[in-house]
């Protein structure tokens, strides 16, 4: 795994939506967030009229958006890549991008939610990327979350004992990869190309408006096929909105059926959980490196980053 190298402070940093497209107000009071710490490049569909026949989910055809993500990869001025947005679509371009220009000049992708596909392409890739805040979320976070982003991507070091109060249901202590990702992605990725390194690691995952059958479905999913057999642990972020408001029983659900459902389901695999992360589409959303060693202590309920996300 190529760890690459950090960005100074002032030097280029790319801007694209290789998914869904982002309200440009988001994406002005994103953008102001990050202050001077970087020369911002936004790609030109991020913030151009999208075409009639584009679907409303897109920012732009496959074509547009897998161009201006790979001209990004390949400007050696361009030191790290910050998506735009989530949403839906960085699946359909992975086939249209080469892995070989980012093992060429490594840099650090920078996302979450639907951007995990983009993370563990780069992973195949043989090169870490950063689980973080895209620009369209950074206008919600603290200030904290902002500086831990610019501090990850410009300082080589790894994070070490993180501050959050985890609960733990399981015992012992757990090292392996850091996988931080998507529920939803991570058991759409399974059988293409590109699956989430889940083998021997620990599993950090978030979701957002799901409700607690199809939570369910991709957690069984990924057990039915071995995704997650030799998995060694999984840390719970954020689960926002996953609820139903008319389930079949008729009873509505209550506020921790999701958790109740992620608890069950990795119980019956035997793999330990830790629940607590403040990672996700919540109030917080902290960047952690994608595949960096990192231990997991259920008996104090802590976990460590051992790793940095660059050198």
């Amino acid at each position: 795994m190529i760890i690459p190298p950090r960005v100074v402070r002032g030097q280029i940093v790319g801007v694209v939506a290789p998914a869904g497209p982002v309200p440009i107000e988001r994406l002005r009071r994103g953008l102001a967030r990050l202050g001077d710490a970087f020369e911002l490049r936004v790609a030109d569909s991020v913030t151009a009229p999208r075409a009639p026949t584009t679907p409303s989910y897109l920012a732009a055809p496959d074509e547009v958006r897998a161009a201006e993500l790979t001209k990004m990869i390949a400007d050696p001025d361009v030191r790290a890549i910050i998506f735009a947005r989530g949403g839906y679509g960085a699946m359909r371009i992975l086939p249209l991008l080469d892995p070989s220009l980012l093992a060429r000049d490594p840099k650090p992708i920078v996302g979450f939610s639907d951007a995990t596909a983009m993370l563990s392409w780069a992973h195949h890739a043989g090169v870490r990327g950063i689980h973080g805040p895209m620009v369209g979320q950074l206008a919600d976070l603290p200030a904290s979350d902002i500086t831990q982003l610019i501090a990850l991507l410009t300082e080589p070091r790894a994070l070490g004992p993180r501050p959050w109060s985890l609960h733990a249901h399981g015992r012992g202590v757990h090292r392996g990869a850091l996988i931080p990702a998507n529920l939803t992605l991570a058991s759409m990725m399974v059988g293409t190309p590109w699956p989430l390194p889940l083998g021997n690691a620990v599993a950090l995952l978030e979701e957002i408006r799901e409700r607690p059958y199809e939570i369910d479905r991709y957690l069984t999913q990924l057990l039915l096929t071995g995704a997650l057999a030799t998995t060694t642990a999984a840390v719970i972020g954020d689960l926002v909105g996953c609820h139903d408001p008319n389930p079949p029983s008729g009873d509505g659900d209550p506020n921790d059926a999701a958790l109740a459902t992620v608890l069950e389901r990795f119980r019956s695999a035997a793999i330990p959980v830790a629940v607590g992360a403040p990672v996700g589409h919540g109030t917080r959303n902290e960047a952690v490196p994608f595949g960096a060693l990192c231990e997991l202590d259920l008996d104090r309920g802590s976990l460590a980053i051992l790793e940095p996300a660059v050198a």
